[in-house]
């Protein structure tokens, strides 16, 4: 648990040291949302996806004011360490189970920033 939690406190050091010149665009946020989330997500992000119960557990609601809370507080880390480190094998094996094919993406500390900016964003519109 500990190496856990300074994985995450390191990662949320690495998003929130770069310089403020690389501001979170939206475009690269939402393309990243769609093609790599929104599939179990939703275009919503209310976990009303095409594969949202389909698997165990059900994908989350993500507009709830605790996720919300989340995001405010770690800016980057919530949503950087579900996609570095998955639930366990929840996130492939759902994709895997349901011929879902998605191809490797390097994942940058911008993106990170872009894809939080954007979620923040429809997060923000749904309430």
């Amino acid at each position: 648990m500990k190496a856990r939690q300074l994985f995450i406190a390191s990662l949320g050091s690495l998003v929130l040291s770069q310089p403020l010149a690389s501001l979170a665009q939206s475009s690269n946020g939402k393309n990243l949302y769609i093609q790599r989330c929104a599939m179990c997500h939703g275009v919503d992000i209310k976990g009303t996806g095409p594969l949202a119960k389909k698997s165990n557990p059900p994908t989350p609601d993500l507009t709830t004011a605790a996720f919300k809370k989340r995001l405010d507080e770690y800016p980057g880390v919530i949503v950087s360490s579900v996609i570095l480190r998955p639930n366990g094998d929840l996130i492939p094996k759902t994709l895997r189970v349901n011929g879902v094919k998605l191809a490797p993406h390097a994942w940058t500390v911008q993106d990170f920033r872009d894809l939080h900016q954007y979620m923040s964003g429809v997060i923000s519109k749904s309430r």
